[in-house]
Formats: structure tokens, sequence, C-alpha cells
């Protein structure tokens, strides 16, 4: 903890570099995940247990998806602790965010049951599946309290600007995920059970880990100040910060599952295509959160220190980087993406759909870059009630704009409008970005 004031340290392109590419590399390591997971109860022969994991990792992860805000929330108010010099609150904002972990994995425990049920009354499946997704969840759901703290370490620690330690703990957690999925599953013949096993204790260890990586905090009495850690001023600080991220990212989230939806309607062609586009979409934010978490971090420190001109150097820094990103990305779509949708899609016409809305994904990095770099930037200054708000008026204009370019262009109109929420998150958050800069100095 002995570094805690980084707002004096040169912003430089070396430093978003250093905390940008751990991020990249640990989110690699995600479909690679899904990828074994598939394979290894794939061995089985089987249909049922196939989807039967897939469905359970989908119902689990939209539930842990609840408590994102953990993580964005800490990273913004532990970068601008770290940057006002403030040590003991440093320490305080990771008990908190353990605290809150613990309480988020208690309840998910004590209302998994009715969660689970309303999951399959919303997206019912045959007998066979749902039985065993609920084999398989009623196992992982016990790492609930372990995968939710995980969310504010990871925010901390990217706040502390020590990206490097979450990509180890991305690697110890899939890492073993893999090896005991072919120990549990193929070795041990558990089948479902041992895919869910695997997870379960993987997701401890990550948390293991991640303890030992943050040790250090725990060296600082204050971690353990209850009269600091519960601090009422604080406290609804945290509130207030979280709510506004968590209504976002729902926002963010029903737009994204209307685009999904509404697809459907369009034809199983059409929507196999858009969920192949969709995985480009996926590869995009992996490599783009490098840069926004590093905007989190970099802005944080310069916001909590108060230093006006270091807040506009930390953003242009990141964005360049960010914008950069988005136009390399747009580039490999548009030369690779005809074979990664060959790839991806046997099917001929699924294969030719793709191939025909691919424009719209070649453009969706461009337009979508300033809405990346300024999410990170705005949660690191903690100004969550703007992201709030331009989110709303974002997903409001979305809505209008579904309503005459569906019916008239189809698919393509479906494209346009997701595009437009995309520019336009960007273009209210960079209307509101002065206020922000001048609130910092």
């Amino acid at each position: 903890m002995s570094e805690a004031r980084p707002a004096t340290i040169q912003l430089t392109h070396r430093r978003v570099l250093r905390i940008a590419w751990p991020i990249v590399l640990s989110n690699a390591t995600v479909p690679l995940l899904g990828i074994v997971d598939t394979g290894v109860i794939g061995q089985l022969g089987q249909a049922a247990p196939i989807g039967a994991v897939g469905v359970g990792a989908v119902i689990l992860t939209a539930i842990y998806w609840m408590f994102g805000f953990l993580r964005m929330g800490t990273s913004g108010l532990t970068a601008q602790a770290r940057g006002a010099g403030d040590t003991p609150e440093v320490a305080a904002m990771l008990t908190r965010a353990l605290l809150i972990g613990g309480v988020g994995g208690a309840l998910v425990l004590l209302l998994h049951v009715p969660l689970f049920a309303g999951a399959f009354a919303l997206s019912p499946a045959s007998a066979e599946v749902e039985r065993l997704a609920q084999d398989y969840m009623s196992i992982r759901v016990w790492s609930a309290p372990a995968m939710i703290a995980l969310f504010g370490m990871t925010g901390w620690l990217i706040a502390m600007e020590r990206t490097g330690a979450v990509l180890v703990i991305q690697l110890v957690m899939n890492g073993l995920n893999i090896a005991l999925n072919l120990w549990f599953v193929l070795g041990l013949q558990w089948g479902v059970a041992g895919v869910a096993w695997a997870t379960f204790a993987a997701e401890w260890a990550g948390l293991i880990c991640a303890f030992l990586l943050c040790r250090d905090a725990f060296r600082v009495p204050a971690w353990r100040n209850w009269a600091l850690v519960f601090n009422s001023a604080r406290l609804l600080r945290i509130a207030s910060v979280n709510t506004d991220i968590l209504i976002r990212s729902a926002l963010l989230e029903a737009v994204l599952l209307s685009f999904i939806f509404l697809g459907s309607d369009l034809g199983d062609v059409t929507l196999a295509a858009n969920q192949v586009l969709v995985q480009f979409l996926h590869v995009s934010s992996y490599i783009m959160d490098g840069f926004a978490f590093a905007a989190e971090a970099l802005v944080g420190q310069a916001f909590g220190a108060r230093t006006g001109g270091a807040v506009r150097r930390a953003s242009l820094l990141t964005s360049q980087w960010g914008v950069g990103a988005g136009v390399i990305l747009a580039l490999c779509f548009a030369i690779f993406g005809g074979t990664a949708i060959d790839a991806l899609a046997a099917s001929e016409v699924v294969r030719a759909a793709g191939r025909t809305y691919l424009p719209w994904m070649v453009a969706a990095p461009i337009f979508g870059a300033a809405a990346w770099m300024l999410d990170g930037i705005f949660i690191g200054a903690t100004h969550t009630r703007d992201m709030r708000n331009m989110m709303i008026v974002s997903v409001a204009i979305y809505g209008a704009a579904l309503v005459p370019l569906v019916p008239l262009f189809g698919n393509h109109g479906l494209w346009a409008a997701l595009l437009i929420s995309f520019a336009l998150r960007g273009i209210t958050l960079g209307l509101r970005y002065p206020a922000l800069e001048r609130a910092a100095a």
C-alpha cells in the first residue's frame, strides 16, 4: 500500500498499455473455457447434457451479472481514494467490497430456488435438459459468494493498476476448471455434475488466489476499522454509485436482449447470422475493456487528486488507444470476417446471411468506441448519474428508431438501430464530459 499517491506519476502511453494488456489477455481466456466445457460434455455423445450445461451457465451468469456493479463501483471509488492518497480508505474499500459480495452471495443462495424456477418459466426447456440443468446449477450456486466477492476484488485490483493480478486470477480459475473438467467428466464419468463441481472448485480457488494477491491491503489496520468501513456517508455514496450503475447496466442488457429477440422474429437464418456476428461484438468488448479499465484507474486517480489537467490527459491517452483498437478491429472484421463466419457456421445460407450483414459489424467498433471509453472515464470519476441518465436517453431513441427501421429494412434496420444506440451513448456522454472535468478541478 506504499503507492498511495500515484497521481504524481507521469501519465504515459506505456502506463496505459501496462494496465490494458493483462485485461485483454484475461478476457481472451473466457471463451476458451466455454469451448472446453462444451467439448468435454459433448464427449458423452448426447444432446441433453450439452444443452443443460449451456442453459445452466447462462442462467447463473445472468444472476451473477446483477452484481456486476460491484466491480465498476469499487474500481472508481478505490481509484479516487488512491489518487487522494487516502490509504485507509483504499483498504476499507476492499473490506466493503468483500462484505457486499458476501451478502450478495448469501442472497443468491437464499433465493436460488425461485430464481431458477423463474428463469425456466421465461425460457422453458425439455424435461431432460431442465432436470440436468437444475442438477448443474444446484452445485454451482454454492460458489455464488466467491464469484460476487471476486467482482469487488477485481475492481479493487484494477484501481490499483494491478491488472497482472487479475490475469493471474483468471488463469488460475480457468486452468483449474479445464483440468478438473477433464478429470471429473472424462476420468471419473461424473457427467454434468462433474462440469459443475469443476467450476465450483475453480471459483473458490479464484477467490483464495485473489486474497493472496490482495494480502498487502490487510497489512493496513484500516481494513478492519469498522467505524470507517461502516461510515454512513461513504456507504450512502457507494449505494448511490452502485444503484446508478445497476440501472445503466440493466438498460444496456435490455438493448442487447431486444436485438436478439427481435432478430428471432425475422427467421431462423437471420437469427443464426446475428448470433454469429454477435460473437464479433464479444471480441470487441474483450479488447476494448482493457483500455476502458485503464481509463477507470487513471481517471479515477486523477479525479481523486482533484487535478483537472490530469483527468483530461488520462481521458485522452486511454481514448486514443481505445479508438485505435476500434479501427483495427473494424479492419480485421472487414478482411477476415468472411473467413470467421465460415468457421462459425456450417450452413451455406447462414454464411451468406452473415456476409450480407457483416458491414454493420465492421462499423460497430468504430460507432461504439466512444461509448466504451467514456463508460470507463465516467466510472473512474464516479459520475454514474450521468451514465444512467444518458443511457435512458439512448435507449429511448433506440426504441424510437426500431419502430420505423425494422418494418422498412428488416434486419438491416435492426442493426442500424443498435449502432444508433452505440453512437448515442458516446455522443450524450461526450456532451457531459466538460462538466466532469470541471468537477475534478
